[in-house]
């Protein structure tokens, strides 16, 4: 509906259309997938980089950044989890977290490179995949750790609330998906629906959206980076509490 009413009123603004290649009977978004390699490459060159340029002696301020995001990040897990229950989820939560804002950010990019370089967070294609590995992965994590007992928490308080807690865990990749997907998106239709504005006038609003943009896509990559954690500490967490007992 809203994709109509744009495309009628707005002067040809398309909302969901994406440039698709057809391979062996599958439709891909040709731009999610650009998009997505480009991010993880950017992601990969900058970890490579700091990798190589990381030293004990006079830390450059990109290094002491980076080791600021990483030691709040391990201070979430060890309160959350115990980094020792599941010591994979620093790094994993830091390169979700670096992922998703440089994805983010390609909102910035001049709006004539939106044909096959987009925000790829503003496809749900790419948000659900995302979700849909950490909560698998938070399920296994649970599993190893707690083994049987981990399937207790269905039937906590009491075993009544079994389905609603059964639709709870279901909801969660969704909600994780459609939180990043929305926000993105609805940042890649107002940066077209500006673009319909004539050329003097562009500039502003374009230019105070655009840093507006910025810090939503930092703060959503941190809300993903974030509730990541909290599920696994909801799934394996206490496991150290317990065997104290």
């Amino acid at each position: 509906m809203i994709a109509h009413v744009l495309a009628q009123g707005g002067g040809g603004v398309s909302v969901g259309e994406h440039p698709q290649w057809h391979v062996l009977g599958l439709t891909i978004n040709a731009d999610t997938v650009i998009s997505t390699v480009i991010a993880a490459v950017i992601v990969l060159a900058f970890g490579l980089y700091l990798a190589a340029k990381a030293t004990a002696r006079v830390p450059s301020t990109l290094q002491l950044t980076v080791e600021a995001v990483t030691d709040q990040v391990e201070r979430q897990v060890e309160s959350n989890i115990g980094i020792r229950t599941a010591p994979f989820v620093v790094p994993l939560a830091i390169s979700l977290f670096f992922f998703i804002l440089i994805a983010n950010w390609m909102s910035i990019l001049p709006h004539a490179t939106e044909e096959f370089v987009r925000p790829p967070t503003a496809d749900v294609n790419l948000t659900f995949a995302m979700s849909f590995f950490v909560i698998i992965l938070v399920h296994i994590t649970g599993i190893r750790v707690k083994g049987k007992s981990y399937f207790r928490h269905f039937i906590e308080p009491f075993p009544v609330l079994l389905p609603l807690n059964i639709i709870e865990e279901l909801v969660k990749p969704v909600t994780l998906a459609l939180r990043l997907f929305g926000n993105i998106l609805s940042g890649t239709v107002m940066v077209s629906v500006l673009a319909l504005m004539p050329a003097a006038l562009l500039w502003l609003p374009t230019s105070a959206w655009k840093l507006f943009d910025l810090f939503i896509g930092a703060l959503q990559a941190l809300i993903f980076a974030l509730l990541t954690i909290i599920y696994f500490g909801f799934a394996a967490g206490g496991q150290e509490e317990e065997g104290a007992h």
